[in-house]
């Protein structure tokens, strides 16, 4: 009996079995075929299985019992007198673009506080130094860009470890998870190491060479903070990898959790060291980097709960390095011109003078605040796109599904948080400054500023995809382009004597020119949401 002929055009999935058969109930269709057969013998009744499809035609697999089946007392099966009892179980193959999306924003509400969270420390110390010190709130702008680019050029593990817990995930193997866990703890920790030593030692010239002999004066208290901040680059590592574990087995809650406590001690901190205490730029750092290791500990917490152990560390072998560095290569130079191009367009503005250095910093933390809202769409591709495309169940049409939603997402996102920056912008400015002229240089960037935002969650959010389906050559290719161009734009500025309006303007077009970039690859015909050969060389 073919099931095909029965339901031609159904996309759900029939599972029977001879244990449950008697307690199921069938459709009137259905019902007729049995009662026509009179229910045979057990050993003799075919089961229908259920099977992973991959397209929205329904397949149906009919097999003769096992032994086990053989075995089976008719009264099993007989343990109701009428058919009309019976019932099959169904399921939808995909489920509607509205849950999917429905599903993709509960993973990223705790995921968009988690990232908000490290930002928006620097932003805490920005308000409390901007209210006490204009020479210590410029110089928070090379402390705070040194202390957290350093930290996110390593942004790469990060992003690694996603893609890599949640493609071993996806082929339901966890003793691979917790060996790749085990080995990206211990490289993290390595790399948390060798960022405090490099601060310790190089701090100070690095420093120099952002801020240029112009604006010495600044390198005295910008140093103690990236010092100071230094100590908790392992823990901020340890974190990072625990936190990117979680998010590849799609729990954004326990990292949520976590980052919220650790805000709450960098703000109390922030109170108690430099508004009672008037320890001023070095306070700041002191409250972020306990908040920071607070934060570790607390994820690992979350990961050992997730029965996985943290502790355990494991140093890779060649062939095991090997392939990280093959994936977290291209991941890094990507990561890399990010920073790089941010760092650059803060030295471009130290050029400018104090007041615009204070506008730019106040300016640069709203924007990376609200920017990072599309990161949460960035772990979404990376949590769910691999089961699509590499899983048991893998399914292109799944993956299009999934990019529709996300572009869909994404857009609202984008003016969501363009909007609020430009608000904040407009009627609050005396949140992080009481300096008029400060004001005045962030009214002139309202708009490359929403321009900016405004396209950033969907680029986050297809890079993402690109990075689930191993396109890194192309990523690594066109962010190269991008960082070499907008560098050449940001240099012909400043040394035409530009403004701070100009710099932003190419910050613009660089978050322009990823997106489109990336929505061409994204929709090309022969590109990895298309083409099943594509993916599976990639992967």
């Amino acid at each position: 009996m073919d099931l095909r002929s029965i339901f031609p055009q159904s996309p759900l999935r029939y599972t029977i079995s001879n244990h449950h058969l008697a307690r199921t109930k069938f459709p009137f269709q259905f019902q007729s075929c049995l009662r026509q057969s009179l229910l045979p013998p057990a050993a003799s009744i075919p089961r229908i299985v259920r099977i992973g499809t991959s397209s929205l035609t329904p397949r149906t697999r009919v097999r003769k019992c096992s032994a086990d089946d053989q075995n089976t007392k008719p009264e099993e099966i007989h343990t109701r007198a009428e058919i009309a009892s019976l019932q099959v179980e169904t399921k939808f193959d995909f489920p509607s673009l509205w849950s999917q999306m429905k599903q993709i924003v509960i993973f990223c509400g705790p995921a968009i506080g988690m990232w908000i969270c490290s930002p928006l420390m620097s932003l805490i110390d920005t308000i409390v130094i901007g209210k006490t010190s204009t020479m210590e709130l410029a110089a928070l702008g090379p402390g705070t860009a040194i202390s957290d680019y350093l930290g996110f050029l390593f942004m790469f593990l990060g992003i690694s470890t996603s893609s890599m817990i949640a493609t071993s995930l996806a082929k339901k193997d966890k003793d691979l998870t917790q060996h790749q866990i085990s080995i990206l703890m211990f490289i993290a920790l390595i790399c948390g190491a060798g960022l405090f030593l490099l601060t310790k030692f190089f701090g100070r010239s690095m420093l120099t060479g952002f801020v240029g002999l112009k604006n010495s004066h600044l390198i005295p208290a910008a140093d103690s903070y990236i010092q100071i901040r230094s100590l908790a680059f392992p823990a901020f590592l340890v974190s990072m990898i625990c936190q990117s574990s979680s998010l590849g087995m799609k729990n954004s809650w326990g990292p949520m959790k976590a980052l919220t406590v650790a805000t709450a001690v960098n703000c109390i901190g922030d109170i108690i060291l430099c508004s009672f205490f008037g320890f001023g730029i070095a306070g700041a750092a002191w409250a972020t980097m306990a908040s920071q290791i607070v934060a570790a500990f607390m994820m690992i917490q979350t990961l050992n709960k997730a029965g996985f152990n943290a502790f355990s560390l494991h140093v890779p072998s060649s062939a095991e390095l090997f392939q990280i560095i093959k994936l977290a290569a291209p991941v890094f130079l990507i990561t890399t011109s990010k920073v790089f191009f941010y760092s650059m367009l803060t030295y471009c503005t130290t050029a400018m003078g104090t007041i615009t250095i204070a506008s730019h910093q106040v300016i640069i933390n709203l924007f990376l605040i609200c920017s990072l809202l599309g990161n949460p769409l960035l772990q979404s591709a990376q949590a769910f796109m691999p089961e699509m495309i590499c899983g048991i169940d893998r399914s292109l049409e799944k993956a299009r599904m999934l990019f529709k939603s996300l572009t869909i997402i994404g857009f609202f996102g984008g003016l969501i948080s363009g909007t609020v920056a430009t608000l904040v912008v407009l009627f609050f400015p005396n949140i992080f400054t009481n300096d008029n002229l400060i004001v005045q240089k962030m009214h002139k960037v309202i708009f490359p500023l929403f321009m900016a935002l405004v396209i950033t969650p969907s680029t986050l959010a297809f890079e993402g995809i690109l990075l689930s389906g191993r396109e890194l050559g192309f990523l690594s290719l066109s962010m190269t382009g991008c960082f070499s161009l907008g560098v050449l734009l940001l240099m012909f500025i400043c040394n035409r004597g530009g403004d701070l309006t100009g710099c932003w303007c190419v910050l613009a077009g660089f978050q322009w020119a990823r997106f489109l970039l990336s929505l061409v690859r994204l929709t090309s015909s022969k590109g990895m949401l298309y083409t099943e050969k594509v993916t599976r060389i990639n992967m």
